[in-house]
């Protein structure tokens, strides 16, 4: 087969690599990709947003099967695009990508079909929602802008005066562009998160290890929120009883919603969680693989990939055997100095080549280029992933840190403390 990638980061460094382990994969292909990635796909300097390009490609090289990794082309209807083309793509549909392209359609589907979640409120003004804001009792409080805003358009309000700032933020100053047209506000829920990441083929539902991440930029979560700082898998809260109710109350459910909606859903559902008191409660959908989260879940994943993502586009996923390996996964971003504002680019990397042999440590590149001299250099804030795999989380926490430092360049910095929450 020949496969084409649609993303440029760490999550499509760690697909191309899974992908690049299956015997039916004949020819990679990474579009744009990054320095990393070009050691096992070949990269197409074509934007991931650039969807007729795309499908032109596609049907130049009579490519096979394409991944879609990012969220800003599902949103535009690439697997819509891909498919009218007859051509063969890994995605959900415009129509079910919205379910992490509106906070607010999430949240109504959500309510309507009792699927458990924190109590929310929608405003399509900045004087209504303040007016609400002054009439609220209760803090802390979520913000969320409805649309897309990398991850970052989440602000959780002490006070009123940080919520009514918030609104002005978000639907007045539109820090987060249009994302912040509709703001959905929400109670503030207590519990440790985790994340579970799911096959889909529209009617069946296969949850994959759970995972947690860590978003603050600095130790011991300080600092701004970002893409990510790293992430382990599995969490140690979450229970076979969890996953239990989840299956029950959350996946499967969320689902027949889908469906029942007219939005059938094949892809990725992330399902970033909340386990409360009163039990898992969803915080968020993605419609994708997360960003660093699979850099950990992948590498545990036995089997074949290719054959996971063929039985979610023919809806055979009932009769696919996924299993995992028991060792634990930990991630540890590199990020640019000075990310998640301003950072620099261009500064060359050494160390690259110490894990080539290593099956047990891999380097993934988010954020990386070649030079003009043929050399890799940063590309972007998070630069790097290291992870590593061990029987047990604390040993895989341990091998990581043992081994960061023999990577390095300018201004590189990471978080001390990823797997301790």
């Amino acid at each position: 087969m020949k496969i084409l990638v649609v993303g440029s980061g760490g999550r499509e460094h760690a697909i191309v690599h899974k992908l690049s382990e299956s015997p039916r994969v004949e020819k990679l292909y990474c579009a744009p990709g990054n320095a990393g990635i070009s050691a096992l796909a070949e990269c197409v300097p074509i934007a991931a947003t650039d969807i007729s390009a795309l499908v032109d490609f596609a049907k130049k090289e009579q490519i096979d099967l394409t991944v879609i990794g990012m969220d800003d082309p599902l949103m535009l209807g690439v697997v819509d695009a891909f498919e009218e083309a007859g051509l063969r793509v890994f995605g959900p549909r415009k129509e079910a990508a919205i379910l992490e392209g509106s906070k607010a359609f999430s949240k109504n589907l959500m309510k309507k079909y009792k699927i458990p979640t924190a109590d929310f409120w929608e405003f399509s003004s900045s004087e209504e929602a303040e007016s609400f804001l002054k009439s609220h009792k209760k803090y802390p409080i979520v913000l969320k802008a409805d649309g897309l805003a990398l991850g970052k358009g989440v602000l959780i309000c002490e006070n009123e005066a940080e919520a009514l700032a918030g609104v002005r933020e978000i639907m007045v100053d539109k820090k987060f562009g249009a994302a912040g047209n509709t703001l959905v506000i929400e109670e503030f829920l207590v519990g440790p998160e985790v994340s579970v990441l799911s096959f889909c083929d529209g009617k069946t539902v296969v949850p994959m290890v759970s995972a947690q991440d860590h978003k603050r930029a600095l130790d011991h979560d300080q600092g701004l929120n970002t893409g990510g700082m790293g992430t382990f898998s599995p969490s140690r809260h979450y229970t076979a009883e969890h996953a239990e109710y989840a299956m029950k109350h959350i996946f499967q459910p969320t689902v027949e919603a889908m469906a029942k909606e007219g939005r059938t859903f094949r892809g990725i559902i992330f399902f970033g969680l909340m386990l409360t008191e009163d039990g898992p409660k969803v915080l968020e959908y993605n419609a994708r693989f997360g960003d660093p989260e699979t850099q950990v879940v992948l590498p545990r994943l036995k089997g074949d990939l290719v054959d996971i993502f063929e039985a979610c586009i023919d809806g055979t996923l009932d009769r696919q055997t996924i299993e995992w390996k028991e060792d634990a996964a930990v991630c540890v971003v590199l990020a640019s100095g000075g990310y998640p504002l301003q950072y620099k680019k261009g500064y060359p990397i050494s160390g690259l080549d110490a894990f080539s042999d290593r099956e047990d440590l891999m380097i993934y590149h988010a954020g990386t280029a070649f030079n003009d001299k043929g050399e890799i250099v940063t590309n972007g804030g998070r630069v790097l992933g290291l992870t590593a795999l061990a029987p047990t989380l604390d040993e895989a926490i341990a091998k990581a840190y043992a081994n960061i430092d023999r990577i390095s360049f300018q201004d590189c910095f990471y978080r001390h403390d990823i797997g301790q929450k």
